[in-house]
């Protein structure tokens, strides 16, 4: 297969097509910590595209609570233990993080069937793990030898790492720079937008194979048994387009972020370079959290697809679980999440202010409001105001790191 350059593992790797960039990536990153399960931005997406006859098991956005739950049930571990089987004791990362073992592409080849071997590793998922979209919602699982699933630790816990714990994971179709479902359409029914990015079907060439279900690593895809065609997250592309009424063709965020309680959500557009990397662009928040502050981490790197959705790790959960899922990164992202700098505090007060996506920030200095010691080191807070500004340089959205309390005057007294 052709080589193809992917920075998240730190190598070449091996990509059943040319390594083809579009202009600009659409990508997002996810809070982890603020995240409280409401559900709110799946049913968002589920009410906007997933509400017909035939997609009743259709959940393009869901929240999933780990490290029991998952939507399909399992499809996190069964990839991950049929990986191990393809290259025993070797799935391992480097000191310089660099991912020595086999990407889905590279493990596919032990994988035979009638057609021959898979372009890429993966299955297909039973009836009964698309059946419970919320399994084990708020299920923990404990730190010690005494601990079961679904017991809580009776003298309490701790940061940095608690004992007892779970946590909710957000996801939707990561829209990869090297999609898997792609690479195992046989009709070359899926493609990726030049203009952004996106990873959509032309349902008028799917024939209905299910290999983008088998596929895809993170089961994003999902078969439609009314039409026999497969279907998945598109992004809310028309809204990233322009053609929402509500922004004046500006460049909007999705329903799924838009909707967002936990303000945990931020998502924009990145430049992409000739050969697959992100052009540096200091003040794009995306290209801030991800590359320069480095708090927001690819889910399941080591799959070698490339995802463009981000994660600030939990700080609670223990760094083992983590570094399976988010890469080598995880400790020096908490680090700088739990001490946060000041330009960092300031890019995170972005998240979930304005529903027309942000391409540039500035920040406006202001007083110290907090000083505190933490682990020996000093921390402090300043009550600075960052803007975001849109693609045309108009500013969007303005807000203060100290949040304003507004004392509602007495001829507004709530009756009640």
């Amino acid at each position: 297969m052709p080589q193809v350059q992917n920075w998240q593992i730190g190598r070449e790797m091996e990509y059943p097509y040319e390594d083809a960039y579009p202009e600009r990536q659409f990508a997002f990153v996810f809070n982890i910590n603020r995240c409280i399960a409401c559900q709110t931005c799946t049913m968002a997406c589920k009410s906007t595209w997933t509400f017909a006859r035939g997609q009743e098991f259709m959940w393009w956005n869901n929240v999933e609570t780990k490290p029991y739950g998952g939507y399909p049930q399992h499809w996190d571990v069964k990839l991950l233990r049929m990986l191990e089987e393809a290259n025993p004791g070797r799935q391992t990362w480097d000191p310089d993080g660099r991912f020595e073992g086999k990407t889905v592409f590279e493990a596919a080849s032990t994988r035979e069937g009638p057609e021959g071997h898979q372009r890429a590793l993966g299955y297909i998922p039973t009836d009964e793990e698309w059946r419970f979209p919320n399994i084990y919602e708020d299920t923990p699982t404990g730190g010690d030898a005494h601990s079961s699933r679904g017991a809580y630790d009776p003298d309490g816990t701790a940061l940095p790492v608690h004992r007892t714990w779970f946590f909710y994971l957000q996801r939707l179709c990561n829209h990869c720079s090297y999609p898997a479902c792609l690479a195992a359409c046989p009709r070359r029914a899926i493609y990726k937008r030049s203009e952004d990015g996106i990873v959509l079907i032309d349902q008028k060439r799917c024939r209905g194979y299910k290999k983008c279900v088998e596929a895809c690593p993170y089961k994003k895809p999902m078969f439609r048994s009314t039409t026999r065609v497969s279907e998945k997250c598109i992004a809310c592309y028309p809204r990233i387009e322009g053609k929402d009424p509500l922004t004046g063709g500006k460049p909007m965020e999705t329903r799924c972020m838009t909707a967002c309680v936990g303000k945990i959500r931020l998502q924009g557009l990145v430049k992409i370079g000739e050969d697959g990397s992100w052009v540096e662009d200091r003040q794009n928040p995306l290209y801030y959290l991800v590359k320069v502050a480095k708090v927001a981490l690819p889910l399941y790197p080591q799959f070698g697809t490339q995802p463009n959705g981000y994660y600030i790790p939990p700080r609670w959960v223990p760094r083992p679980y983590l570094q399976q899922m988010f890469g080598p990164g995880v400790d020096e992202a908490i680090d700088r999440y739990v001490m946060p700098s000041r330009e960092l505090l300031a890019v995170l007060q972005l998240f979930r202010t304005t529903q027309r996506i942000i391409f540039r920030y500035e920040i406006e200095e202001g007083k110290k409001v907090y000083e505190r010691t933490v682990d020996g080191k000093t921390w402090a807070m300043y009550d600075d105001t960052i803007a975001g500004f849109d693609q045309a340089g108009n500013e969007v959205t303005r807000v203060s790191v100290e949040e304003p309390i507004h004392i509602r005057p007495e001829r507004y007294v709530n009756s009640i």
